[in-house]
């Protein structure tokens, strides 16, 4: 029983969380941070590497609880929370002078500030909204994390010309804190008795892509879909932070090209672009299927990688790696949604993310470790074309859990 106000209520909780994430986001322009360690501090490609694989890996881990958090106590307080660690973790990160103690600030503190944040931002805003728009609302919303680096990347760049590593964390960890609490205050989630504009009537035959009824995280586990998504997510992440992580660094070696944090510009604004795109496509051609499509030509991509030697075919190549990588975070959430339901979207997906976790410790470390072992990142491209393989075999062979009613049938 929506009314007009309650429909708009859920794209200013949409852009919201879109804008939460924005802030969050930032943990993509490390690229250019951890050129700037490299640079500055001497640190080993490996070594500047470590914060970002922590951070995701923390990130990762502390989706499961937030995801929770969020599913009890509400959007709003969770992402107050994580606005606040994030910026401490950022801020903190300018007193940590070796890898270790910033793996604690950026990678243990930020990560689970990112998590908490990130866990609070797609649930709310898919549950305003009927099942046939939910890609889209969820595009939408992660849109803001691929978008980030369009912006933060420039500022990191702005701030290093212009004052220390130390100062450069500093303001960056103020400014994501203010403006997450500013934005977390929108947040909310929608009434217990709200039906979104479009949605079936009780008793009435819903799409085939939600016709599971809401599962538990114990329910969940129980079902082989949940392993498949979880190593799809590995497979298909780990092979975009490989690239995400190093590639300010991979077109100055294959490109000469010294204005490497562009890069990470087009390789975000592309990454929006696959996010939203996924989400538009996957409502009409169905998650697993769309899954396919992108890692099957993101094999291809990567394949060909190591042959990009020109500021052409790296532009190429970064902007194609980054539409298929943003397919990744549209359609885990929606298919996660799709399989298990929204109620208990917040922690399910927690535990789905974990993937993702384990992704950024592979992507983060092998590419800058193989480099620093064999003089390039060609066999690193390799590795990553066969992982895209299995990932588009694996989602090919992915369908939603059949219902008890469905199995009798």
């Amino acid at each position: 029983m929506p009314s007009s106000p309650s429909a708009s209520r859920g794209w200013i909780v949409t852009f919201a969380g879109l804008g939460i994430n924005l802030v969050l986001g930032a943990l993509y322009a490390w690229s250019v941070m951890g050129k700037a360690l490299v640079v500055q501090w001497k640190w080993s490609k490996a070594d500047a590497g470590l914060p970002f694989a922590v951070c995701t890996a923390a990130f990762a881990v502390m989706m499961i609880f937030a995801g929770r958090a969020q599913d009890k106590l509400g959007p709003r307080r969770v992402a107050q929370l994580g606005g606040l660690l994030w910026g401490a973790g950022l801020a903190a990160s300018a007193y940590a002078h070796t890898p270790l103690t910033m793996a604690l600030t950026f990678g243990v503190l930020g990560g689970i500030g990112i998590g908490l944040g990130y866990s609070a931002t797609t649930p709310a805003a898919i549950k305003w909204f009927p099942p046939a728009r939910k890609g889209l609302i969820t595009g939408l919303v992660v849109a803001g994390v691929g978008s980030a680096a369009i912006y933060v990347s420039p500022l990191t760049q702005w701030l290093l010309g212009r004052t220390s590593i130390e100062n450069t964390f500093l303001v960056l960890g103020a400014g994501a804190f203010v403006l997450i609490l500013l934005f977390s205050l929108i947040l909310s989630n929608p009434p217990a008795d709200f039906r979104p504009t479009g949605a079936p009537a009780t008793g009435a035959p819903r799409p085939a892509a939600v016709a599971g009824r809401d599962r538990d995280w114990p329910e969940m586990l129980r079902t082989p879909q949940f392993y498949l998504l979880w190593l799809i997510y590995i497979l298909a992440a780990a092979a975009g932070l490989m690239l995400i992580s190093n590639v300010a660094i991979i077109a100055k070696e294959q490109a000469g090209w010294e204005a490497g944090f562009v890069g990470v510009m087009i390789l975000a604004a592309f990454n929006t672009l696959g996010r939203i795109a996924a989400g538009y496509v996957s409502d009409r051609l169905g998650r697993t299927r769309t899954m396919l499509v992108a890692f099957g030509l993101q094999a291809v991509n990567m394949a060909l990688f190591a042959q990009y030697d020109s500021l052409a075919l790296i532009i190429f190549g970064t902007a194609f790696t980054g539409l298929c990588y943003g397919t990744i975070f549209t359609l885990m959430p929606a298919a996660t949604a799709d399989f298990y339901g929204v109620r208990n979207l917040g922690v399910n997906y927690g535990f789905v993310f974990t993937g993702f976790g384990v992704a950024g410790v592979l992507g983060s470390r092998y590419g800058g470790m193989i480099r620093d072992f064999f003089g390039s990142y060609a066999m690193a491209y390799k590795i990553c074309a066969a992982m895209l393989v299995v990932a588009a075999v694996l989602a090919f062979f992915t369908r939603a859990p059949k219902t008890a009613e469905a199995k009798a049938a």
